[in-house]
């Protein structure tokens, strides 16, 4: 059976059922190594980060292990009934994958509507807004410090920033955009290509962002932003070399 060219709408979904119908097909046997992201990309016509958000989904559910630095293999299908070994997630993860938004194309929703807020936000933020977004730098900085994952502080970062704003619309969009990020999908993604120097990037970006914010500067602020998401982007599209080993 071959792959078929697929419509860009929830693209990564599109491709990880062809790849499951594949599998399930016995195209590809358990055990078996998938081609190479490089060659599924150009059969299916799309991009190669699209097509790494679908193989994450696949081992959400249990299906594939992504193993870095040597490929995605196809599970035996009692490894797929059965569970999971650190990698993958139950049934409830699984399901919640189906639903959940491709990282990438978050990222690029994110790119559109923040770089409004923060022009917004330049022009309307009071001194507490102000403090919020430097406390939250504060807490990821420190996070960081620790080893553990600054989420909560980037959270309270972006929060603050849609508060200037002064509309419940925006802030109820941004947080639901934000806790999006929590997905099984996002944070699988995250454990090949979150690392302390990706973290320690953001927060500089961060400091771009409330640095224009504060002065003023509205069309800074919303560029500043801008380069936030379009980095964010690239650490999460990079080649696999430069995932972290499981």
């Amino acid at each position: 059976m071959p792959l078929q060219t697929v419509e860009p709408q929830r693209l990564y979904r599109q491709i990880a059922e062809q790849v499951r119908a594949l599998i399930t097909q016995g195209e590809f046997k358990p055990g078996e190594r998938l081609p190479a992201e490089r060659d599924l990309s150009k059969q299916l016509g799309v991009s190669r980060p699209s097509v790494r958000e679908a193989l994450i989904a696949l081992e959400v559910e249990g299906w594939v292990e992504v193993r870095t630095g040597s490929g995605v293999y196809v599970l035996e299908r009692q490894a797929r009934n059965g569970a999971s070994n650190g990698h993958l997630n139950g049934n409830g993860h699984a399901e919640a994958a189906r639903d959940e938004w491709g990282p990438l194309e978050l990222i690029r929703a994110r790119r559109v509507v923040e770089g409004e807020i923060a022009f917004m936000a330049a022009q309307q933020a009071k001194r507490r807004d102000i403090d919020a977004m430097a406390r939250a730098i504060d807490s990821m900085r420190d996070a960081a410090d620790q080893g553990v994952l600054p989420l909560d502080g980037d959270r309270a970062f972006h929060s603050a920033i849609v508060q200037a704003s002064g509309n419940v619309v925006l802030v109820e969009t941004v947080q639901s955009f934000w806790d999006s990020r929590r997905g099984p999908i996002f944070t699988r993604l995250g454990g090949y290509f979150e690392t302390e120097q990706s973290w320690r990037a953001a927060i500089a970006e961060h400091e771009a962002i409330l640095q224009a914010i504060r002065a003023k500067d509205g069309e800074a602020a919303r560029a500043a932003m801008h380069t936030h998401m379009d980095k964010s982007h690239q650490r999460f599209s990079a080649s696999w070399r430069r995932a972290k080993r499981s």
